[in-house]
């Protein structure tokens, strides 16, 4: 072959791998772009029939991912490489991953289970993993929570369904469970009374289930006294600290004295004896 052949044969080879290239490279940014899209109008559609957004969050993160990984595998179709023994590396590779990376793997089996069997949804305010707060997102391997303050904590998903859950806002009501304390010199009567009247005179308090007032416990300064009245679970907070304040301000009012630990000290003086021996 002579040099002007060869030099033809390059040129044809490298405009067709040139050429290929650009294909590729018109799938990838078109698929991705598709994806994107795809990912967006799936969005749209459950959002539209009233699905749970804990699902609409996860499974168009799923479905992402597997179309990204789709438009991967038709690029490189399209470089000349086999899909298919591409494919077989492919899951040789991701059984040792998968090995070396059972943690994340157990995160997404854990992500399943949280869809299937929903002991939370996005704005419920939780407890699990070790931490609590608003859950904002749950994605394939993580479950993302905003704290009262502001912040984001991001929490594997393994951990939070390998230890008890706590959903604070499973249900549309919540029990205020406050305590009360007044000296043993103060009428039972009266204090019943007057935590009635505080209680009564918040609006925010349900009638059903009924207030529980009683005493509690006879310490060793104190009486306590149990105030448990019923609210929506959107104003425990609210009045958990405006009717604590509420009680004292009433018990100061009515002269009901809020004790505090005290310990009496007495100080005995004991004379020193006459010493009977005498110095010289």
């Amino acid at each position: 072959m002579n040099i002007d052949a060869l030099w033809e044969l390059v040129q044809y080879k490298g405009s067709v791998i040139a050429l290929n290239l650009a294909y590729a490279l018109i799938i990838l940014v078109v698929g991705l772009w598709l994806a994107k899209w795809l990912r967006s109008l799936i969005t749209k559609a459950l959002t539209r029939a009233n699905a749970d957004p804990l699902l609409v969050k996860f499974g168009t993160n799923v479905a992402y991912a597997a179309l990204v990984v789709f438009v991967a595998l038709a690029a490189i179709g399209k470089l000349g490489i086999q899909t298919t023994s591409f494919v077989a590396v492919i899951g040789a590779a991701g059984l040792a991953i998968g090995l070396a990376l059972q943690g994340s793997l157990s995160n997404f089996a854990a992500g399943v289970l949280v869809i299937i069997f929903r002991p939370y949804k996005i704005g419920d305010y939780i407890e699990g993993g070790g931490v609590a707060g608003t859950v904002i997102d749950v994605q394939i391997f993580t479950t993302e929570l905003k704290t009262g303050d502001n912040r984001k904590i991001i929490v594997p998903n393994s951990k939070m369904t390998s230890g008890a859950i706590t959903n604070v806002s499973a249900f549309e009501t919540r029990r205020v469970d406050l305590v009360a304390s007044v000296s043993y010199d103060d009428d039972i009567d009266t204090v019943r009374r007057l935590l009635e009247e505080v209680v009564a005179a918040d609006p925010r308090v349900l009638p059903e289930p009924a207030t529980n007032i009683r005493m509690n416990a006879l310490n060793d300064s104190t009486v306590d006294w149990i105030v448990r009245p019923w609210v929506k679970a959107g104003d425990y907070w609210s009045v958990y600290w405006e009717m604590t304040e509420a009680i004292k301000r009433r018990f100061d009012a009515e002269g009901i004295t809020i004790p505090f630990p005290q310990r009496d000290v007495h100080l005995y003086h004991h004379d020193r004896p006459a010493d009977s021996t005498t110095t010289p």
